[in-house]
Order: C-alpha cells, then sequence, then structure tokens
C-alpha cells in the first residue's frame, strides 16, 4: 500500500487549471492599465479613490491647475467567464490659476475627465490548457519558463459619454480656456468640445512568470469618431513579495494633436482580505507643457455572488482530496504499525 500511494501522489502528476475567477480579488488597482482577465461571473466589484493633482504650464506663463480627481471603476462578470462589463469614471474639482493675463485670475472647476462604459473579452487564455505540477521538486515549478511569456490576450471596445456640452476639461486639457501670452490679446481661438459620444478600444496582454511577478501591457485607441483620435500605451510591472503585499511601476505614452506625454508611476497595494485591497501611488511626467504630479490612494472591493460553472467539476476535486486524506491516514497508520512490528521482532532477538 505505501509504495501504491507513493506512486499515486509523487509520480502521477495533478493538472491544474486557472479559471478567470480568483480566491482573491482581482482588481485593476493600483495603476491605470487593465487586467486581461475578467473578474468572474456572478463578481461585482468596485475599485474607486481620491487623487491629488497638480499641473503647471511653462506656455501659459507658469499658469497651475491644482485639484483633485474622484475615480470609480464597477466591473462586472456575466453570461461566460471570459465576459465582463465596466463602467470607468473621474471627476475633477481643481482651481486654475491664470497667469497668463496681466493680472493672474482664479477660477474654481469640475467636471469629467472619464466616463465610459463597455465590454472587455478574454480572447486567448494560455492557462486554459492544463499544466502540470512536479511534486518531486518547487524549482522544477516556479523557475522561469519561456512559456510564460505568453500573455492572455483580450479585448476591450465601448463609448465615451459626454453629456454636458460645455466641460470644463474638452479632451481631459485642462489648460483648454489659456492663450500663450503674446497672442491672448489679439487671437481668440475656437473652443474644443467634447463629442456627445466616441469610442474607445484596448488590446491588453497579461503574462505570469517566476511565480510572483504580473506584465501587463495595453495599447488603446481613444474617442473614435472625434476631431481629435488619442493613441497610447500602458506598460505595467508588478511584484508580489508578500502574500499581503505588492509594488509596481509603470509607464504611460499618450499621443494626439492636442496632447503628448509620457508619464511614470510607481506604487503598492495591500491585500486586507480575499475581497478588500488598499492602494498608494505617486508618479509625474517629463515635460513642462505641462508638469505634472500625482498621488492617490484608492480601495477595491468585491461583492462575491460566484458559483462553479460546472458543480461535477467541484465535486470531483472534493472526492480527489477526500481520497488523498484518506490515503494520507492509512499511511501513517501503516507507518506506525510498521515501527511497532520492528520493535516487537527486535525485542524478540534480545
Amino acid at each position: 500500500m505505501l509504495k501504491k500511494f507513493f506512486l499515486f501522489f509523487f509520480i502521477s502528476p495533478i493538472s491544474l487549471a486557472i479559471s478567470q475567477y480568483t480566491d482573491q480579488i482581482n482588481s485593476n488597482r493600483p495603476g491605470v492599465s487593465i487586467g486581461a482577465f475578467s473578474v468572474g461571473t456572478g463578481v461585482i466589484q468596485l475599485e474607486s479613490g481620491i487623487e491629488y493633482r497638480n499641473y503647471k504650464h511653462k506656455g501659459y506663463n507658469n499658469s497651475i491647475s491644482k485639484g483633485k480627481v474622484a475615480f470609480l471603476s464597477l466591473r462586472y462578470g456575466f453570461l461566460k467567464e471570459q465576459l465582463e462589463l465596466t463602467y470607468d469614471g473621474a471627476y475633477m474639482f481643481d482651481e486654475l490659476e491664470n497667469k497668463a493675463s496681466y493680472t493672474p485670475l482664479r477660477n474654481k472647476r469640475e467636471g469629467f475627465l472619464k466616463n465610459f462604459i463597455g465590454l472587455k473579452y478574454l480572447v486567448y487564455d494560455p492557462f486554459k490548457k492544463e499544466r502540470k505540477t512536479n511534486f518531486y521538486s518547487w524549482n522544477a515549478n516556479n523557475k522561469f519558463k519561456i512559456r510564460d511569456l505568453i500573455p492572455a490576450v483580450s479585448l476591450s471596445f465601448g463609448a465615451n459619454i459626454s453629456h454636458k456640452k460645455d466641460n470644463n476639461y474638452p479632451y481631459n486639457d485642462v489648460f483648454e480656456y489659456l492663450f500663450k501670452p503674446f497672442l491672448f490679446q489679439t487671437l481668440i481661438l475656437p473652443r474644443k468640445v467634447d463629442p456627445f459620444f466616441s469610442g474607445r478600444a484596448t488590446l491588453a496582454t497579461q503574462s505570469h512568470f517566476l511565480g510572483t511577478w504580473v506584465f501587463v501591457t495595453n495599447y488603446s485607441y481613444d474617442r473614435i469618431l472625434s476631431e481629435y483620435i488619442e493613441k497610447s500605451y500602458i506598460l505595467t510591472l508588478t511584484h508580489t513579495f508578500d502574500p499581503k503585499w505588492s509594488i509596481y511601476i509603470e509607464t504611460q505614452g499618450v499621443s494626439s494633436e492636442i496632447y503628448q506625454d509620457q508619464l511614470f508611476k510607481m506604487g503598492t497595494a495591500y491585500l486586507m482580505n480575499d475581497n478588500t485591497q488598499i492602494e498608494l501611488t505617486i508618479g509625474s511626467n517629463v515635460k513642462d507643457t505641462p508638469s505634472s504630479f500625482i498621488f492617490n490612494s484608492g480601495v477595491s472591493y468585491r461583492f462575491d455572488f460566484h458559483k462553479d460553472i460546472n458543480p461535477e467539476i467541484k465535486k470531483s476535486e472534493n472526492n480527489t482530496k477526500k481520497a488523498f486524506k484518506k490515503e494520507e491516514k492509512n499511511l501513517k497508520k501503516s507507518i506506525k504499525e510498521s515501527k511497532k512490528a520492528t520493535k516487537r521482532a527486535r525485542k524478540k532477538t534480545n
């Protein structure tokens, strides 16, 4: 029986599969990139927080915008494990100090920077194919493998909705109302206006390697069908160095006829429990037209109503665990009896 158990438990490989749903919260935060995987069916997830922003524009005589941004994402997994419905919003309150005029002026404002609703679908999942675990070696299961670089791939698409024609931040431009000093008195330019509807499409990839590293990329076309299409990419590298703690670094490149920039961010996240995560982030850019600095804190929380899609698989897994426990118990009993028999044999010999 001992030989049989050894062959069953250690030599016979056990297959593991990774599904969309995870036992712990799967948040897109910290950072602004979106992962390839959805939250899983029956899960409603909230990701929210507050961000402090400081902009200074050298081209407008160092005019300054200081404010706070409230952000909120709602994610809902439905119909299929691969499918997710998402709302993504950001609302800004700021004070603009206009130094481009002869007398500096201050103006308090508020408005949407982002108001997006869309769908995300997992197109390719490299973990769908079952991978075998080697019970001989921890190193064999956790060492770097080239196949780990093959990413999961998802597509996200949806609509930006601007319900207010006189948005204070058209196309996210916080300095829209200002003109360069030497043109200020002589030139009046028409204001940019956000269209009521524009599209956004994002290709997201996600790779897992060395057990504790995750690399996410996003490539987006934003404001499709508008006058100013924006192209952007985001690269995010996350490392979990403790069951509760993770850190990340991120870079984001943005390009349009209105605005071009490169932003850098870093931060940390703490897993309070399986359904709650808190975070902190700091970031800045590399230019002065405008320069920017951000600091944000946030929390992610999920309402978990997930049910296993196939109850027979769950039942089979439970039966397998019970079988392992039974065999382990029998093994311990056999070892104990063997020791007693050996001890009795030695006494007889003596």
